[in-house]
């Protein structure tokens, strides 16, 4: 995922100088033995590069924590302890992540969410969330420039790089080609447009490849080769996941799995199509439960009504359990990941009827393949907003 450079690297060095940096930070604290391992180094060869990433402030050695080793690899350094030649008691390596800091910034529907974490995505600042006044760019850039000002006022250090997540289609982290739910379908500059009015270098991401890697670097997907997430809410996502990078794709983030089909009998989408994947979508299901209680309702009073444990409420909990299930199973037999996250402002739901998921996910498996697994992530925009400051946190350590 190249980016135009338009800030400065924490750092500049080699490739593998870089390489070394992520790993540290997505696995520190680590001792150098299984680092050198996990990147297939030699300790000589590691050595050099920690002692430039040490002198240049990016990382430091601390007392290990004494923790497990990483999964295959051994923690080796522990024979320089006492018995040792050198007498070098073990240590670890970590980012010095207080000495930066970074702001995430998610648009969802007509809302924003604005958060300031260091450099290994830790919150720093509480989570600020406001409904747009306007969905017109110029609007939009200025509210975003706005509350991003007066969450970094008082921080110390300055916020090095912002990055911006949103649903819809992006060209070089830095100009907007289609937001569906802002109801945008030309180019719109938003990044240089945000830049320009906060003073801080801004970048533009897609929420799905922000939430993907701030779980490979920060997550549930940390060391997971490949994994993908599924979401539901205002609309169906899906996302994978290839060593730590989302796979590129120049068309993805037009929605290309929201109509697969999940349900012959389900309702109908916008476009036509029976039972597809957006029969998961909030609007969508508001809809169906209007249907089934002969009435109009609101996906609020749907959720209200499913939690009360209403029979006509639950019965819609259910398919869409299933639903899901077939959804993931379909993403797992043509994909083959080895973990799937669920995730998006409808996730809660999958938590009411896991065995409906589990049932569908079988039933679309071959009985002789491996057990899928799936996790339910917690789900918050506070989060979704830390997501794109992990995009860049990346970008800043390259």
């Amino acid at each position: 995922m190249a980016t135009e450079k338009r800030f400065a690297h924490w750092f500049t060095g080699s490739r593998y100088m870089h390489l070394t940096a992520r790993a540290i930070a997505q696995h520190g604290p680590i001792a150098r033995t299984p680092l050198a391992q996990l990147l297939g180094l030699s300790q000589g060869a590691l050595s050099r590069l920690t002692s430039d990433l040490i002198h240049a402030n990016v990382i430091e050695e601390m007392p290990d924590a004494g923790g497990a080793p990483l999964q295959g690899f051994f923690a080796a350094d522990a024979k320089q302890g006492a018995g040792s030649k050198r007498g070098r008691p073990q240590t670890a390596l970590r980012l010095r992540a207080e000495e930066r800091s970074f702001v995430g910034v998610n648009i969802h529907g007509t809302d924003i969410s604005v958060v300031a974490v260091d450099a290994l995505c830790r919150p720093i600042s509480e989570c600020h969330d406001e409904a747009l006044a306007s969905t017109q760019p110029e609007a939009v850039a200025r509210q975003i420039a706005e509350a991003v000002k007066r969450q970094v006022a008082p921080m110390h250090p300055a916020p090095v790089l912002l990055a911006v997540s949103m649903g819809g289609h992006l060209r070089d982290d830095r100009t907007v080609t289609e937001a569906p739910f802002l109801h945008w379908n030309h180019k719109v500059a938003l990044a240089a447009m945000v830049e320009s009015l906060c003073g801080i270098p801004c970048l533009l991401v897609n929420d799905l490849d922000a939430l993907l890697l701030h779980e490979s670097w920060f997550g549930a997907g940390v060391g997971v080769p490949r994994f993908t997430i599924v979401t539901i809410g205002l609309g169906v996502g899906y996302a994978l996941c290839e060593h730590g990078e989302p796979v590129v794709y120049p068309d993805k983030s037009y929605g290309l799995a929201t109509h697969i089909l999940v349900d012959p009998e389900g309702p109908r989408c916008y476009a036509g199509h029976t039972g597809c994947a957006n029969c998961m979508s909030s609007d969508s299901l508001a809809e169906e439960y209007s249907l089934l209680i002969g009435r109009s309702s609101t996906f609020e009073e749907f959720v209200a009504d499913a939690t009360a444990g209403r029979p006509q409420a639950r019965m819609l909990v259910d398919r869409l359990c299933y639903r899901l299930g077939v959804f993931i199973a379909t993403m797992e037999n043509l994909t083959m990941p080895d973990k799937v996250l669920v995730s998006g402002e409808s996730s809660f739901l999958a938590r009411l009827n896991i065995e409906s998921i589990r049932s569908a996910i079988n039933s679309y498996r071959p009985s002789q393949a491996s057990k899928v697994d799936f996790e339910i992530l917690d789900f918050s925009w506070s989060k979704w907003s830390e997501a794109a400051a992990a995009y860049a946190i990346a970008q800043y350590i390259g």
